[in-house]
């Protein structure tokens, strides 16, 4: 089993709504699982990890019709806490380049990377993502201040997942 069998196995799974799978196959067993809060993967998720968007925040018509959704995750409570409508706030929302498993720190005992209200630098370290027992450093493509953090410490990450909100300098 390679890396493109795994990647066919995530679209399956994707295409079908499923959240668990599991094979095994020579030798090797590979089980798959998915959170019911984890965002949905964007189909234009930038190749380099960060896509910029503009958030503005929502009139109370649209924060109510977007708690009927459906939709599981952050959604409902972003418009809970939103600010004025007339205020328009800039922010990148930093992804996750990979699948793998998503640490705040370099170390269990070592102190996050960044904290909500961390001021970053470009290039500084975010966080790191373990994926086939590699430690993957992720970086701020943007100067500015951490305003959400989407995922707990040691939780698994999909590629595409929403990791940081950053509101740019």
């Amino acid at each position: 089993m390679n890396l493109d069998d795994v990647r066919e196995i995530l679209a399956l799974m994707r295409e079908n709504g499923l959240s668990e799978f599991e094979i095994e196959r020579e030798g090797l067993k590979l089980r798959l699982r998915k959170e019911s809060v984890v965002a949905a993967v964007s189909a234009s998720a930038a190749a380099g990890g960060v896509a910029p968007a503009v958030v503005a925040a929502p009139a109370p018509a649209a924060v109510a019709a977007a708690g009927h959704t459906g939709q599981a995750g952050h959604a409902g409570q972003a418009g809970q806490a939103a600010p004025p409508a007339e205020a328009e706030i800039e922010l990148a929302v930093v992804k996750s380049p990979i699948v793998g498993t998503f640490y705040r720190s370099s170390e269990p005992a070592s102190p996050s990377f960044v904290e909500i209200g961390s001021t970053v630098k470009k290039g500084q370290v975010l966080c790191i993502i373990e994926a086939m027992k590699l430690m993957n450093e992720i970086d701020s493509e943007y100067d500015g201040e951490i305003v959400n953090i989407y995922v707990e410490n040691g939780q698994p990450v999909q590629y595409g997942e929403r990791l940081f909100a950053v509101r740019t300098a």
